[in-house]
């Protein structure tokens, strides 16, 4: 299958990859020449594209491509310019196939601890947030305009080899006690990978998918399994009060949202079921 990557980091790199296995033709957009560079020694084509830039950007000729869009949202405002300047970069008479928007959990905001399935009303709490549900929503009217399905994949925190918070632990940096923790989702790379080649190929897919491994556990128990699995001291563990104190505003705010994430349609309409269906599994397959 063919196709475009908007974006082409960790996961990108990945599902390009087997794209080009699978005989695809692949192009990825990225920022930089350093990026160029580093995919060529991948055996990926790429061209650099700033999507920050006001100027027009070179028309995007996507014709029966599939679009898989990795681009994260600017790190301010609440919208996502860099994905409105590529949807009005493509040009109309050579429009992808479908688009493949990687989306977050994040989306859905707060849910005090509630499961979360797809037909949850979006209510973003944070600009990150807010951000992201722009971008789907900038998608899926591009999309209903052009006659384009359009597949938002909302994908909670990412684990695998070289993405693991082992700096971190290192340096003792301390979690909020488990007492207090909220609850948190995640999925093995290697599954999320899975899911992106299954949506750009699914038959009639549902516009949007909760991506996740199924088991959510805590961020304290993510940082707590992690040390214990690669014999590391578990970090100090905080209060509240402490944790306003000493933890970045960043973390706070993941801190301050608690979803459990349901990946029923994940399951049975795409069709992925995890190989690492909890933490323990996923890290148990990593070199230690």
């Amino acid at each position: 299958m063919h196709s475009t990557f908007g974006g082409c980091g960790y996961v990108g790199q990945q599902v390009a990859c087997h794209e080009i296995a699978d005989g695809g033709d692949v192009c990825a957009l990225v920022r930089t020449v350093d990026s160029v560079a580093q995919l060529a020694d991948l055996g990926i084509t790429s061209r650099q594209v700033d999507f920050d830039q006001d100027v027009p950007v070179l028309a995007l000729q996507l014709t029966d491509q599939v679009l898989y869009w990795f681009v994260p949202p600017p790190s301010h405002g609440d919208q996502d310019q860099r994905l409105a300047r590529a949807l009005a970069a493509i040009e109309p008479g050579a429009l992808p196939r479908r688009i493949v928007l990687v989306s977050t959990t994040g989306v859905y905001g707060d849910c005090q601890g509630e499961w979360v399935n797809e037909t949850r009303p979006l209510n973003p709490q944070t600009a990150r947030g807010r951000r992201r549900a722009h971008a789907e929503q900038l998608a899926r009217r591009f999309g209903q305009q052009q006659g384009i399905p359009v597949v938002a994949l909302r994908v909670p925190g990412i684990y695998g080899p070289g993405k693991l918070p082992l700096a971190r632990l290192r340096s003792s940096e301390p979690v909020l006690a488990p007492e207090f923790s909220p609850w948190s989702n995640r999925i093995h790379v290697n599954d999320l990978v899975t899911v992106c080649l299954a949506a750009a190929r699914k038959v009639d897919p549902a516009p949007a998918y909760n991506v996740s491994d199924g088991h959510p556990t805590t961020m304290t128990d993510f940082f707590f399994q992690v040390a214990d699995a690669y014999g590391l001291p578990r970090p100090p563990a905080i209060s509240w009060a402490a944790a306003e104190r000493q933890l970045s505003a960043e973390m706070r705010s993941y801190l301050a949202e608690s979803k459990r994430i349901d990946n029923t349609l994940m399951k049975e309409d795409l069709g992925v079921v995890p190989d690492y269906p909890n933490l323990a599994s996923g890290l148990g397959a990593l070199d230690h």
